[in-house]
């Protein structure tokens, strides 16, 4: 058998919001598209979630690790800098998914709602300054996408854009694919498009985290998976917040430049 140090792990990374949807493309890329394959467990114990420490019934993520042979895919929401230095030493693959600010927010914000182990966001007008500020788990949204995509290049890191994911997911799934040193046929690329899509995922009681208790995720607060969409900030920010918000990016951003998009 190969050594483990010889077979590269793969890692999923983004600032909370956009991995349950890359993983299942990854999860499916290494089954060949096996959908049956894919629903051998819910996501959080097919791909372990490296730093949570979260209630019963999710697994500690170390713990599922410990017990998993590699190549292993793993998520993580962790900033750049304190990533575990063997993923880089290992030359595991690392993809990392960003998705725009506005949309991010309002995503988080509903997720917070929704999501009982992490605490009350509080009313939206409040949530925004608390985004801005990087009050919220994991740190500063701004930070986390400029530290992968400032080292993208040096440490080999597949950066990825929810809205290209969505705007083209053939194209994607083709180049997360190739980032993998992977090669399926054109009709399991069309067949994994399928199964990735918003309206399947939703469905998948493996991916949609319907798995987990109440006492956990309160569904009837809002769905894990909500919309799925670019531009759903229209309906939440006012013109006014909007001004704000887009002022404090320009100030927080002005030593990048991602090309992020706000609609397709």
């Amino acid at each position: 058998e190969p050594k483990t140090s010889s077979i590269k792990d793969f890692i999923i990374i983004c600032y909370v919001l956009g991995t349950t949807w890359t993983q299942e493309i990854v999860d499916l890329l290494l089954h060949n598209g096996d959908a049956k394959a894919c629903m051998r467990a819910p996501t959080v114990q097919r791909i372990p979630f490296l730093e949570i420490q979260a209630p019963p019934p999710i697994p500690s993520g170390l713990e599922l690790l410990g017990s998993m042979k590699p190549p292993r895919v793993i998520k993580t929401h962790l900033p750049i800098q304190l990533v575990p230095e063997g993923f880089w030493k290992n030359k595991c693959k690392v993809i990392y998914v960003a998705r725009n600010a506005k949309d991010n927010l309002v995503s988080y914000y509903h997720f917070d709602r929704m999501n009982l182990t992490q605490p009350e966001p509080g009313p939206w007008d409040e949530y925004i300054h608390k985004f801005m500020r990087g009050k919220l788990s994991w740190g500063s949204w701004y930070d986390h996408v400029k530290g992968y995509w400032q080292e993208r290049e040096k440490r080999n890191i597949l950066y990825l854009f929810f809205e290209d994911l969505k705007e083209d997911p053939r194209r994607e799934v083709e180049r997360i694919m190739r980032y993998m040193d992977l090669s399926v046929s054109d009709d399991v690329i069309d067949k994994i498009v399928q199964l990735t899509s918003f309206k399947v995922m939703k469905d998948n009681p493996m991916a949609n985290y319907t798995f987990l208790p109440k006492a956990v995720f309160d569904h009837s607060i809002s769905a894990f998976m909500r919309k799925g969409e670019v531009g759903d900030w229209t309906n939440h920010f006012t013109p006014a917040q909007s001004q704000m918000f887009d002022e404090d990016y320009a100030r927080q951003m002005a030593d990048v430049d991602i090309p992020f998009r706000t609609s397709i």
